[in-house]
């Protein structure tokens, strides 16, 4: 979905939009699942990264630019597990029980009329 909102910045209001969020790219290096016992599967994910591009706007009561931007997030960890009970009929289910991700770098590239 589309970002937008406003930020007080010194003397006055900065109103931004962030539109079109796409994923480009997406690199998994090392990843393992688990089973654990009694409970379901472990899935690690580490030292993920992904690129993203999207529109952008800014406006203050001073000037206002548009643009492209490329952000690259690296060093991206994820660990999850799921449980994998039985339903009513003897079908798996597969459940999110806890989910934790953290990011490492972000670099942000913008480009711009200004």
């Amino acid at each position: 979905p589309d970002l937008n909102g406003h930020e007080k910045y010194g003397l006055g209001n900065v109103k931004y939009n962030i539109s079109r969020i796409r994923v480009t790219a997406v690199e998994f290096p090392s990843a393992s699942i688990s089973l654990l016992p009694g409970t379901g599967i472990k899935l690690v994910i580490a030292n993920a990264s992904l690129t993203i591009d999207m529109n952008w706007s800014l406006r203050t009561w001073m000037f206002k630019d548009t643009g492209r931007s490329t952000g690259y997030i690296s060093k991206v960890f994820v660990t999850a597990i799921f449980s994998m009970p039985l339903d009513h009929t003897g079908h798996t289910l597969i459940s999110l029980t806890s989910c934790r991700t953290t990011s490492g770098d972000i670099d942000i590239k913008l480009n711009g009329k200004s």
